[in-house]
């Protein structure tokens, strides 16, 4: 077991019957007991690493492209998306949550990390969406 690993185990899900349930993937709160530290990721948005273009203007697009880019990131920092504790999504428009939701839930399959979600009046490049992430080492 390698000392992320480890650290990992530390990562407990918090859950309480006096507050509401959880309506989607994520947790009302993940407490840490962090071995190594935190990694503080800048929000990422839907440009294409690959030629620096946002490619679509379809919110479904634009999620996969934001999460990807983050996962990304938490793997260059050397951890994994299963040590994610913290996000903060942000909107164009909150009617696009269910949609972004979706996406947002294939990444944090078990045990998702705490979350907020806000509408904006605007995001860098015009984007829909963008997401930002505090990670557990």
């Amino acid at each position: 077991m390698s000392g992320n690993e480890k650290c990992l185990s530390k990562k407990e899900i918090v859950l309480t019957q006096n507050a509401p349930a959880p309506i989607g993937p994520y947790s009302q709160a993940v407490a840490v007991k962090a071995c190594q530290g935190f990694v503080f990721c800048s929000g990422q948005i839907a440009i294409n690493p690959a030629n620096g273009q946002i490619e679509s203007q379809d919110v479904v697009a634009q999620s996969k492209q934001v999460m990807q880019n983050l996962q990304a990131v938490v793997e260059a920092s050397g951890a994994k998306m299963s040590q994610v504790v913290k996000t903060t999504i942000f909107l164009k428009s909150m009617g696009d949550f269910p949609k972004v939701n979706e996406v947002y839930g294939g990444y944090f399959s078990s045990n998702p990390p705490a979350r907020s979600t806000v509408e904006v009046s605007r995001l860098p490049k015009d984007v829909l969406v963008e997401v930002e992430a505090i990670v557990a080492l």
